[in-house]
């Protein structure tokens, strides 16, 4: 069984930056694809940004060049980095991990297996 621990969430002005963490247990990080949505109140959740156990990157349009994906296997983290953050990236941060070996995937949320509960980040000055 694959858990999921998001944190690093929180309140940022317009501009700023943060530091989102996923630590991963349960099974060895390095086989793993973990992938980042968010989801805004109202709002289907969105592919933010995934790694696959090759360490293959993939971003959604809105974040290109903005958030950065990367991998800590010895450490069992996944973190990803936002800069220029916006009030439209206001939601809840998901972390969520798949066993799949294919390239990862930010369009469908339901190729990953295991999901984290969230952590909240908000753009708001």
């Amino acid at each position: 069984q694959v858990q999921l621990v998001e944190s690093g969430g929180g309140l940022v002005q317009p501009g700023g930056s943060l530091r989102l963490s996923c630590v991963v247990s349960g099974f060895p990080l390095e086989y793993v694809a973990i992938g980042w949505f968010r989801q805004a109140p109202e709002k289907e959740r969105e592919g933010v940004s995934c790694i696959s156990s090759d360490r293959n990157t993939n971003y959604g349009d809105s974040v290109k060049g903005r958030f950065t994906i990367s991998r800590d296997n010895a450490e069992h983290m996944v973190y990803l980095d936002m800069d220029n953050l916006s009030p439209e990236d206001t939601a809840v941060y998901y972390c969520g991990a798949s066993r799949s070996i294919a390239p990862c995937t930010v369009r469908v949320a339901s190729w990953y297996d295991y999901w984290g509960q969230g952590t909240q980040v908000t753009v708001s000055s």
